[in-house]
Formats: C-alpha cells, structure tokens, sequence
C-alpha cells in the first residue's frame, strides 16, 4: 500500500506517505517527507535548491516537519538532500547580511527550535549525507544519532573561516560525536573534512557509493531498534543529551542577543560582504 499525502491535496496510492511543507508563494515544496507505512520510517528530503541554504522559510519547514512526525508517532527518520552535489551549504548568509532584525532574531530562534526537536528527538535519526555538508549542514547531521556519507564531499562546522564563532549549542553537538581534542581543533580550525577523514575521525559512521546506498543503509540502521522498547530507548538518548538542550533552554534568550550583537559588527559584516563578492566571482567563471 502506498499512500500519498500533501498537505494542500491527497491522493491516495499504493506504501508511502509523502508530505510536504510549503511556503506562502513557494512553487516547489521546501522539504518533502516520505513515511513507510510498512516500516514507519520516514525519510524527510531537504529540498531548496540549489544547494539547500538555511533560511527563515526552511528551517520553519524542517520545524513543522518534526513536529509532525513526532504527533505522528514516527519510528524513524532519515535526513537527505534532492540536491545531487549538496546536503546543506548551511546557513544562509543572506539572513545575516544586512539584516532585518526583527527577521534576524526570528531566524535564529528558529534554528533553536529544529536544534531541539532532531537533536532531542524521541524517534531514531540517520543523516544520509549526499552531498558537501559544511557549517549549518553539518549541525543538521551532527544531531542524528548515526550518520552515512557519500564519497568526495566535504563536512564540518567552519564558521571561524568566516569569522563567526560556533554557538556553545553547535559546539556541543560536536563534541558528542568526536572526541573534545578533535572538536576543539576542528572548531578553532574550521576545518571541513573530506569523507574519509570524517570516518576516520567519527565525524560520520559509513561510507557509501551512492543516495539509494545511502537510504538502504540508514533503513539497515533504523531496523537495528525494531524489538528495543521505544520509549525506553528514548529516554536514554535524551537522557544522554539532555545537559546540552537544558542549557540552551536556560539561555536561549541571551544566545539570540548574542547572535544579533555578532552578526550586526562591523567586522563580521565586512567579511559576509567579502564572502558573498567570491562567491559571485567564482558564479562568473563557469
């Protein structure tokens, strides 16, 4: 049985559920979600071309989108890209740049939410990493629990290339995966880490030729849980996470002050400036 579901029409069919998340204008859905009925995993496809920037509007969508599958009751999720060369390229820096900041403040308490809800998530989580994934989607892999990679990418949280320091949050995220020493270079660094780097350093868990080998392989990972007690298993995930989300809750007010303040210096304005006039260089050569 499959069975297609959008959130502005339905059309049934047969063993898969699809929704989408819209936004006001959008021609195109932002992130589509895929729940097995046979399994009832679902796999949520973060689809902002061309290369999946985080803006207001996607980060909304990716927060109503957990929001669903957790009234849903999922029993699994897996994160991926309909891009072919891109997971996330993060953040969009067109929030950042000369902002409105009131819309400045709104995408970043935005971000917290997504933060809360997969990082704390009581339904099991795999990144399938199709693409590069660096700073913001990095973050997004970071807070699954397992995390499968495609070769020839990049991955990694570089903000410090940018001039923008890592939230103690994005942080934190890290240094759940990899060892504190490893983080600490990375983040100083911001270092972007090839494929097999990132394995060697538990950056990511498997490397795999392909998306479709992608997907098979978090459904191998996702199957792994089919006879532990759902609710037992994730308490003990929140459990094991919950210092970090505690703390952001207790300061989440004074990390968004602190975003504003940041992105509004002089200096961290000067280098998104700088950072979007290569871009457009390099958009002129091809």
């Amino acid at each position: 049985m499959l069975r297609i579901l959008n959130r502005t029409s339905r059309l049934v069919a047969p063993g898969v559920r699809t929704f989408s998340s819209e936004a006001a204008g959008q021609q195109k859905p932002l992130v589509i979600t895929e729940v097995d009925d046979k399994t009832g995993y679902a796999t949520v496809t973060l689809n902002r071309p061309p290369v999946n920037s985080l803006n207001l509007e996607l980060l909304t969508a990716i927060s109503e989108t957990l929001d669903d599958l957790q009234n849903n009751k999922s029993r699994g999720m897996i994160l991926t890209s309909s891009s072919n060369t891109v997971f996330s390229a993060g953040l969009d820096i067109m929030e950042m740049y000369k902002p409105n900041q009131d819309r400045l403040r709104e995408f970043w308490s935005t971000l917290q939410d997504v933060w809360f809800k997969l990082y704390g998530s009581p339904f099991a989580t795999v990144a399938a990493i199709n693409g590069h994934a660096p700073a913001g989607g990095c973050l997004l892999s970071l807070c699954c629990e397992y995390r499968i990679m495609c070769p020839k990418y990049t991955i990694g949280l570089n903000e410090t290339q940018l001039g923008i320091v890592a939230p103690t949050w994005f942080q934190a995220s890290l240094r759940n995966t990899v060892s504190r020493r490893e983080s600490e270079l990375a983040l100083t660094l911001g270092k972007m880490y090839s494929t097999e780097e990132a394995l060697k350093v538990g950056l990511i868990d498997e490397i795999v030729e392909s998306k479709e080998k992608a997907l098979e392989r978090a459904t191998n990972f996702l199957n792994l849980f089919r006879k532990i007690s759902p609710v037992a298993r994730a308490m003990t995930k929140q459990a094991l996470r919950s210092k970090d989300i505690v703390e952001l809750e207790d300061n989440r007010t004074q990390d968004i002050d602190l975003f504003v303040y940041a992105v509004n210096q002089p200096m961290v304005q000067k280098g998104l400036e700088v950072y979007l006039e290569n871009l457009k260089k390099k958009a002129a050569q091809k």
